[in-house]
């Protein structure tokens, strides 16, 4: 089953809104949704939602590197939320967990 993304746009904000797997398939759709959107829209600040996700391997770390660099080269942010101990433990050994700051609720990643 192909797994899907959802975006929310809240002005200068986007929510993504990740699958139940993120692996090297679907990072490949991400990475280019997220370019289209990148260079249509103005995005000071990206949230990668987790809630639904139970999966990732380091396709999807290479995915959030990739954006965070994007992101900060341009002054702007990325935050995730809703990360399980699972994918906590896969961002973790990524370096990810260094990097970008983390939230339990989208809400508090939006305001954060």
């Amino acid at each position: 089953m192909e797994q899907s993304f959802t975006y929310e746009a809240r002005g200068h904000m986007l929510v993504i809104h990740l699958p139940k797997e993120l692996d090297h398939h679907n990072c490949r759709n991400l990475k280019y949704e997220t370019d289209l959107l990148l260079s249509e829209n103005y995005i000071s600040k990206i949230v990668f939602d987790f809630s639904q996700t139970e999966f990732m391997d380091s396709s999807g770390i290479g995915v959030l590197l990739n954006r965070y660099k994007q992101m900060t080269a341009n002054g702007g942010k990325v935050a995730l939320c809703g990360v399980n101990r699972q994918i906590g433990r896969v961002l973790s050994i990524g370096g990810i967990g260094k990097l970008i700051d983390s939230y339990e609720t989208k809400e508090a990643a939006i305001a954060g």
